[in-house]
């Protein structure tokens, strides 16, 4: 390796130089970015278009967000600051997660638009190579981190609206139905897991508390099965129940279900099961000291 190339290696190499070229060279960037900011948002919406990409928004949509997504970029690189891309990212997110829009989308129009920027400073930069390396040189390192943040809080919000929705339809599943005073239902229906079986509890000892019920009427018909650890939370669940003061009465155990139970040892002693919810209603207003009247009149015995 000859003197010169040594030399040009080291000071490529020197982290001060960067931080200087970055220094100086961003706030040309920025000045040249925002200078021909119709002509390049323009091709890269064009890019975005050609890609398939963002598809579920409108031609008006995509032009607003394509421009507030191009300023903040060239705020970043101005500032360095991320804090501002970050909320706008959040925002962004939770406009067009509803809408379908998947993390390879985002991701891809963020890519394509780091990309169309540097082919923008490459027109401009291309007849003095040596100056157009270290321009590129500062322009990478913020690109990327501006193009990381926006996929970490696409991520993130993504994360968390999955959550959010799947509350919702655990919610859904298991609700806690006031019948009538001091008397509550709670229907379950799909695959009891061990979560569900968890949120079931917590739903279930909150509704005792908020309706001050005295008798609960849990039908599992249609739960078609479960484990051995769901069973013995089930059970901790009718116990849990009778320490809040409310009975707890079972009703459409299905033979595989009933199987279990005996299986793990339950002391059915402690569980008052019924075979249909009518009868387990029934049971419920007795011990509720309603009379309960038959269709034809008569008394329920």
């Amino acid at each position: 390796m000859d003197e010169d190339s040594t030399v040009a290696q080291d000071v490529s190499a020197d982290p001060t130089r960067d931080r200087q070229d970055e220094d100086q060279l961003l706030p040309q960037l920025v000045a040249h970015l925002r200078e021909h900011r119709s002509k390049v948002r323009e091709e890269w919406e064009t890019r975005i278009q050609d890609a398939n990409l963002l598809h579920a928004m409108t031609p008006k949509e995509m032009a607003a967000e394509t421009t507030s997504v191009y300023d903040n970029y060239v705020e970043v690189l101005e500032t360095g600051s991320v804090e501002a891309l970050q909320h706008y990212a959040q925002d962004l997110s939770e406009r067009i997660i509803p809408r379908g829009v998947e993390t390879d989308e985002v991701v891809g129009i963020v890519l394509l638009l780091r990309d169309v920027l540097a082919r923008s400073l490459f027109e401009k930069y291309q007849k003095d190579f040596p100056l157009l390396n270290r321009v590129l040189d500062a322009y990478e390192p913020a690109a990327n981190r501006i193009a990381n943040t926006v996929a970490v809080s696409f991520v993130d919000e993504r994360e968390r609206v999955i959550r959010q929705q799947q509350d919702a339809i655990r919610e859904l599943s298991t609700p806690v139905l006031p019948v009538r005073e001091r008397l509550l239902i709670l229907p379950i229906i799909g695959v009891l897991d061990k979560e569900r079986a968890r949120q079931l509890t917590e739903q279930l000892l909150t509704g005792i508390r908020t309706h001050r019920a005295k008798v609960v009427v849990i039908d599992i018909t249609g739960s078609p099965d479960v484990d051995e650890a769901v069973a013995n939370h089930l059970v901790r669940t009718v116990d849990a129940s009778r320490l809040m003061g409310a009975s707890v009465i079972i009703t459409g155990l299905s033979p595989k279900i009933a199987e279990t139970l005996v299986t793990i040892g339950v002391d059915l002693s402690k569980m008052n099961t019924i075979g249909d919810l009518q009868g387990g209603l029934e049971e419920a207003e007795r011990l509720l000291g309603y009379t309960v009247r038959r269709p034809d009149g008569s008394a329920g015995q």
